[in-house]
């Protein structure tokens, strides 16, 4: 099959990246197939489930016109800056032309050793976190959030060793509008390479941001993405887990499925990466955070903006300008989950109060606001005390009475499934065994995540006291 490559950022100086092929694997296995998204890449479904296109998605073989590259970038990990990291257990294939001209980055993770592999890693990648990452970001792409897909997932044939003990190997194969990072122009910041920054820059316009001529409004651009995006992961419950500043891509893609997690009861606090032990990236931080590491990204840029104070001035008001961005798609979210088709800032007490008392009452966050598109009175169910509930209820149904259409407004909003964090460990559990069947039943069951049926009631109650899942893992 002839795939259609343009890889432009091949065509950058050699200090962007390292070329580096994949490294064969013993017995390559698929384990499944986006079908839908093949179709998207023009990628033919059928040969990608041969031999021959096993071989490809696996690393073995290398599709006519492919240039695989490490991309090298740096970042702030935990606030500690590092000035090397780049692509230490993942390769860039290139960049596939889709049918209607956009372009894609086809990366596979979990690859082998790169000249970036730090210490003792393998490289590799196993089952766990390679499946996990393909559920999540299908998931959410469902959901509408921006970010990157997984086209493939397989096992290897061969066994990795984490913790102390083997784990089945294995090979997601991502699909990203790009790879460019905040921690990508760390990376030549870090060096004082000017011309280096340009380089970047001018890609990153080319790739993203067409609409703009100059740094500044390249980086107001980025801020505006960014606060769309995290007011989207706040509005589903949804915990990053690991915001360092190589993981924010500058597409304005969600990117790096680690730690992650969707919030059963809510609470502000919430903390499930087992390496985040301070909280900061907790759930409510994440706003916070993407104001920090857009600051980083406007430092990067500050040499190219010209005199040095003006540029500072400029460079704080377009970082500061994530803040109105992100309120402002935050309430309109927030009040449509709960049926408020255009919501004010008179509205704001109304959500804040809910909240509260959904942290105070450990309310079960997408079961909640599920309740209230499909029967309002189950809502109560969720709270340990229902009476706060009530409470709540009456000043909410006041202010909806005044809306045309509540329900079909939160049923925009407002999922009925999400990828529920015992669910997850429960599919990983199974195909560590070699059973892919709970798999495929997930991903079947989040696939329209806001259509109501029944078939999928297992994959919307909340977890029982025994199946809830305090810590998730990185995959290295």
């Amino acid at each position: 099959m002839t795939i259609s490559f343009d890889n432009s950022y091949a065509r950058l100086p050699e200090r962007f990246f390292e070329r580096q092929n994949p490294v064969p694997v013993k017995a390559p296995e698929l384990v499944v197939l986006n079908r839908d998204l093949a179709a998207r890449l023009g990628l033919d479904g059928d040969w990608l489930e041969s031999p021959d296109g096993i071989a490809m998605l696996a690393g073995n073989a290398l599709p006519e016109g492919a240039e695989p590259i490490a991309q090298a970038y740096a970042g702030h990990q935990f606030g500690g800056f590092v000035p090397r990291l780049g692509d230490g257990r993942a390769v860039m294939l290139g960049e596939v032309v889709a049918p209607d001209g956009a372009r894609f980055d086809l990366q596979l993770k979990g690859a082998g050793r790169t000249e970036f592999s730090r210490g003792r890693s393998d490289g590799r990648a196993w089952i766990g976190p390679v499946l996990r990452e393909y559920v999540l970001s299908e998931a959410m792409a469902a959901l509408g959030v921006p970010t990157t897909r997984a086209l493939a997932a397989l096992r290897t044939g061969e066994t990795v060793v984490r913790e102390a003990s083997g784990r089945p190997g294995a090979i997601l194969v991502r699909v990203a509008a790009s790879h460019i990072r905040v921690g990508t122009f760390q990376y030549f910041a870090a060096r004082d390479d000017l011309e280096g920054l340009e380089t970047l820059l001018n890609t990153l316009i080319e790739r993203h941001y067409p609409e703009c001529e100059t740094p500044l409004e390249v980086l107001q651009a980025v801020a505006a993405r960014q606060a769309e995006l995290v007011a989207h992961w706040m509005a589903l419950g949804f915990i990053h887990g690991v915001m360092n500043t190589d993981n924010m891509a500058l597409s304005g893609e969600t990117i790096d499925y680690g730690p992650c997690a969707f919030m059963d009861h809510y609470h502000p606090g919430r903390v499930f990466s087992s390496i985040d032990q301070f909280g900061r990236y907790a759930y409510a931080r994440q706003p916070q955070i993407a104001v920090w590491n857009l600051a980083q990204f406007a430092t990067c840029l500050l040499p190219l903006m010209g005199e040095r104070e003006v540029a500072v001035e400029e460079a704080s008001a377009a970082v500061d300008s994530f803040i109105g961005v992100y309120q402002r798609a935050w309430l309109r979210r927030m009040g449509r989950k709960i049926g408020i088709a255009e919501a004010s800032e008179e509205d704001l007490p109304l959500i804040e109060d809910l909240l509260g008392r959904m942290a105070t009452e450990k309310a079960d966050f997408t079961r909640v606001f599920s309740a209230l598109r499909r029967d309002p009175q189950t809502a109560r169910a969720e709270f340990t005390e229902p009476m706060a509930f009530d409470l709540w209820r009456e000043a909410w149904e006041a202010r909806i009475a005044r809306e045309a259409a509540p329900a079909g407004v939160m049923a925009t909003e407002n999922p009925m499934r999400i990828p529920r964090n015992h669910k997850v460990e429960e599919m990983i559990a199974a195909a560590m065994e070699g059973d892919d069947a709970p798999l495929h039943r997930l991903l079947e069951a989040l696939s329209e995540p806001f259509a109501e049926d029944t078939r999928y009631g297992e994959y919307e109650a909340a977890p029982r006291p025994e199946q809830r899942v305090q810590r998730t893992f990185c995959g290295t």
